[in-house]
């Protein structure tokens, strides 16, 4: 019963997390490049504002994309750096993007 409770506690900890850093959608631009690829580091997969309506999923490695697909390096624009490598993004290795 103990172990049931700490499950509970642990999933709704981490539900809660997880909701309030969708909501806050990280902006690259007001964003040192060094603390934008660090958030990528630290999480393996995040999404990210890094343009004008550019909103992007980046990781950290493979690991954090599906089996078909592959990392592709990505740079974005951060406040100190126009040319910030921030990770990389999932794309399929073969054909044009897939369900999600």
């Amino acid at each position: 019963m103990k172990m049931l409770i700490r499950t509970c506690a642990a999933l709704l900890a981490l539900a809660s997390a997880g909701q309030a850093l969708a909501q806050a959608r990280p902006d690259t631009w007001r964003m040192s490049c060094a603390a934008s690829a660090d958030m990528v580091r630290r999480y393996g997969a995040l999404v990210m504002h890094s343009g004008p309506d550019i909103y992007d999923r980046y990781v950290s490695s493979h690991a954090a994309c599906y089996l078909d697909e592959e990392t592709v390096p990505r740079w974005v624009p951060a406040a100190d750096n126009p040319q910030c490598f921030i990770g990389y993004v999932c794309q399929r290795r073969y054909g044009g993007p897939g369900p999600r």
